[in-house]
C-alpha cells in the first residue's frame, strides 16, 4: 500500500468514526470502560497516560474520571515545538485543569506546572487511533508522535514498560494496517464489543 492509498484509508476510517451519532459514542465509550477496568494491567497501574477524544476519537471522559478518582496519577500528551524537531512527552492531568490548545487544534495541560514523565516509568498507555487490526498494528493520524515517544520498545532487550491499549470503536477495524520499520505494536485493543488480545499482557 502506497502513500496515497494509505491516506485514502485513514479518510476512509475517519468519515466512519466521524459518523457515529452521540448516543453510539456514549454508549461506546462506557462500554471500552467496563472492559478496560477489568483488565489486570489497569487495576495494578498507578501511572497512566490517556488522550482527550478528538474528531471522533472514543471518548475518554468517563475512564478520564474514573482514573482521576482512583489512587492512579493520570497523563495526557503534550506536543513539545523546538526548532526542526516536534516531539511528545507526557504531562500529569488533573480534572477541570486549565488547557490550551496545540498547533493541531487539541487541548493539552500546560507544560511548565509540572514536569513530564519518561514514557518508560508509565505503567499504562491508552492510545487513540484511526485504524487497528488483530495483530495490534495502529493507523494513527501520521505524525508518528506515538511511535517516536516508544521506539525504545523496538530495541531487542528494550523496556518493555508501558502497556500499549488502544481506544477504537468496532468499525475501525479492518483486515491488515500497512506497517512500517519504525511501528509500534500494541499489547491489545479496546473497543465496545471486547478486547482483542495482541499479546500477553
Amino acid at each position: 500500500m502506497n502513500r496515497q492509498q494509505k491516506q485514502q484509508l485513514r479518510r476512509h476510517l475517519r468519515e466512519q468514526r466521524q459518523s457515529l451519532s452521540a448516543g453510539q459514542q456514549q454508549h461506546a465509550a462506557f462500554q471500552a470502560m467496563r472492559h478496560l477496568q477489568r483488565l489486570p494491567v489497569f487495576r495494578q497501574a498507578r501511572h497512566i497516560a490517556a488522550y482527550l477524544a478528538n474528531d471522533g476519537e472514543l471518548s475518554t471522559e468517563v475512564i478520564l474520571r474514573r482514573i482521576a478518582r482512583s489512587q492512579k496519577q493520570l497523563y495526557l500528551p503534550v506536543i513539545h515545538a523546538r526548532r526542526d524537531t516536534v516531539s511528545m512527552a507526557f504531562h500529569r492531568y488533573r480534572l477541570r485543569q486549565h488547557l490550551g490548545r496545540n498547533r493541531f487544534g487539541i487541548d493539552e495541560p500546560g507544560s511548565r506546572r509540572l514536569p513530564a514523565r519518561a514514557p518508560h516509568s508509565l505503567d499504562l498507555v491508552l492510545l487513540p487511533l484511526v485504524g487497528f487490526d488483530r495483530r495490534g498494528s495502529r493507523l494513527g493520524m501520521g505524525g508518528g508522535f506515538y511511535d517516536r515517544a516508544f521506539a525504545y520498545k523496538r530495541r531487542r532487550n528494550g523496556r518493555r514498560n508501558p502497556a500499549l491499549v488502544g481506544l477504537a470503536h468496532s468499525c475501525q477495524e479492518v483486515e491488515r494496517i500497512p506497517g512500517d520499520d519504525w511501528d509500534i505494536p500494541l499489547d491489545a485493543i479496546i473497543t465496545e464489543q471486547g478486547v482483542i488480545w495482541t499479546s500477553r499482557l
